[in-house]
């Protein structure tokens, strides 16, 4: 016996239809993710033909100039648009001021020379702060209670994004969260005849425990005093950070960055519907490690953690996502 079924029963949309079929999916896909919307920061350390493996950062290494002049064709190779720059300043030239952050023939400078001597086509980010070159690990210059002080830190952050900008720099990004650099950097640019170089500010930077693996790359592991929240965003707050953003554009900023990333979508989607500006993301250190512990543990495939990561930053709202997996990610998408 035959038992008839009514149409009725039936739903008349089914949204599982174009799911059905690769084709399909890619026509009806929402979100596009590209090697161009990647961003690809690097370690520079000195010497020649140096790489240092990051222990807390597996697949990651510090690159002398050389080997991240290599790095840089591979990036253009890939279809990477940018890349950016974080020097491992040695102890011997750090300071409590962190005067080699002004030295037009530091570790970055000459990175960003070598680079743009073989590589023009790339664009560079360079990261303005002063952790990667003070002996205590402030991204500032502090009074004798270790108070990160906000306008004399400024003066030197303005002097940094000269030197960068003259070594030829293509975005300027200052991530020390003090308060009106962003303005004062602009002008400085302006007046200096940099008027094309962009400003990416970290307008959204968070006191973070995801940072620690980047803090061993650059040198800064254990050299701490106290912590950052004295400047850096509270992770509870989210009206902060669309005042910060606010100030930042004003200011100045071509773009702005929300960082760490994942932890931090929601800030993203806010920021983006409230501004509607190029907004970027950074998957910082301790996100990467994760993804790395994650995958070597046998608990995920790495391929599609890497990639689902990255298409969530997109679809939240970024305009591009800095990486320490955008090569790997990049390779991927061929």
């Amino acid at each position: 016996m035959t038992t008839s079924h009514s149409t009725a029963r039936f739903p008349h949309l089914r949204l599982r239809r174009t799911r059905a079929t690769a084709w399909s999916r890619a026509m009806v896909a929402e979100t596009r993710l590209t090697p161009a919307d990647l961003i690809w920061p690097m370690f520079v350390t000195g010497g020649r033909q140096v790489e240092e493996p990051i222990a807390t950062l597996p697949g990651v290494s510090r690159w002398s100039v050389d080997g991240i002049v290599a790095r840089a064709r591979e990036a253009r190779d890939l279809g990477i648009p940018c890349i950016a720059f974080f020097p491992n300043t040695p102890k011997d030239r750090r300071s409590a001021r962190g005067e080699e952050a002004l030295n037009p023939d530091n570790l970055m400078c000459r990175a960003i020379r070598a680079v743009k001597d073989a590589v023009p086509e790339v664009g560079i980010l360079t990261d303005v702060a002063l952790d990667p070159y003070t002996s205590h690990g402030h991204d500032g210059l502090t009074d004798e209670r270790g108070y990160v002080l906000n306008d004399e830190t400024s003066e030197l952050l303005v002097q940094q994004a000269l030197v960068q900008a003259a070594a030829g720099a293509d975005i300027v990004a200052p991530s020390d969260m003090m308060d009106g650099r962003v303005a004062a950097i602009r002008e400085a640019l302006e007046a200096g005849g940099h008027r094309n170089v962009q400003i990416m500010a970290y307008a959204a930077k968070y006191a973070s425990a995801f940072y620690g693996p980047f803090r061993d790359a650059v040198g800064s592991g254990g050299l701490l005093k106290g912590d950052k929240r004295g400047y850096q965003m509270d992770p509870a707050n989210s009206e902060e950070a669309l005042r910060e953003v606010a100030l930042d554009l004003a200011e100045g900023a071509d773009s702005v960055m929300v960082k760490p990333g994942l932890p931090y979508l929601d800030i993203v989607r806010r920021v983006k519907e409230r501004f509607e500006v190029p907004v970027f993301a950074y998957q910082v250190s301790g996100e990467y490690a994760m993804i790395e512990a994650a995958a070597a543990a046998g608990a995920a495939d790495r391929d599609a953690l890497v990639l689902e990561t990255l298409m969530a930053f997109r679809r939240a709202g970024c305009s591009g996502v800095l990486t320490y997996h955008a090569a790997h990610a990049a390779r991927l998408m061929v």
